[in-house]
């Protein structure tokens, strides 16, 4: 992100507490588009839809925290986080969730500057990381049409009541994902297994699954028919009679993967 302005996320319930990081943003020369979000899931949302460069993060919401938030869309594809909050004692728990920087509330805008520093100083490693591999890559590239294909899994090893199963892929009609964990629903069984959603997507093939909601994904070959919602959202049949619901901003992903639109 050198030399370009940065987009900053704030998610926070709290109007006044959001409105005094987005004041404290908007000041800064180095700051393009701020973005907004009162709870976990419109972070969700728009950390998937807008891909900002930075997110500053309250710890304590409703319905979904910000650790919450973080298991959701995967560690691994979250922005630079800058954790907020009115309680210290989850600074443990933020760094552990690699977050940049913790501000505790209230904090002091000479602190907030430390914090914004700290961010311009990682954003300027990560580029010069970024063309140092670029220059690898280019170094050590294979002949085209060498490259080792993708191994997606084929299986996943569930563990429950002391016992060890593998459920293959091809049979899991869709997976429902809660934070740290997802639900895979093959046929009329259910299994519980612990990765977030947004880790497994990248795991699974996706020439038959297919992310349809930011709690959902599904195996085309177990689709039955799309029936029409409001607002351009649509319900799911699939072969076992579950009904997951397609979310506009999904929506997308599965006419590109169909090649077709809804």
């Amino acid at each position: 992100m050198t030399g370009s302005l940065l987009r900053v996320l704030v998610v926070d319930d709290e109007a006044p507490a959001r409105q005094r990081l987005v004041d404290l943003l908007r000041k800064d020369p180095g700051v393009g588009q701020v973005l907004e979000a009162a709870d976990g899931l419109a972070a969700v949302d728009l950390i998937e839809r807008e891909r900002p460069d930075l997110v500053y993060l309250d710890v304590q919401m409703p319905e979904l925290d910000g650790l919450g938030v973080v298991d959701a869309v995967g560690a691994a594809s979250m922005p630079l986080t800058v954790f907020v909050t009115a309680y210290d004692q989850h600074a443990v728990r933020a760094f552990e969730a690699n977050a940049l920087d913790y501000l505790l509330k209230p904090f002091s805008d000479e602190r907030h500057d430390a914090t914004m520093a700290r961010v311009r100083s990682r954003l300027g490693e990560r580029d010069l990381r970024g063309f140092s591999q670029r220059l690898l890559d280019l170094a050590t590239a294979a002949p085209t049409g060498t490259a080792s294909p993708v191994r997606y899994w084929d299986r996943l090893v569930v563990k429950a009541g002391g016992t060890t199963r593998f459920v293959r892929a091809a049979e899991i009609d869709w997976i429902e994902g809660a934070g740290v964990y997802v639900t895979l629903h093959v046929g009329r069984a259910d299994y519980l297994y612990r990765c977030g959603l947004a880790d497994l997507a990248v795991k699974l093939d996706p020439r038959r699954f297919v992310r349809v909601h930011r709690s959902a994904i599904v195996n085309l070959e177990s689709v039955v028919q799309l029936e029409p919602l409001s607002h351009g959202e649509f319900e799911v049949v699939l072969k076992n009679g579950a009904r997951p619901r397609i979310s506009r901003t999904f929506r997308a992903q599965l006419e590109a993967r169909l090649g077709q639109s809804l």
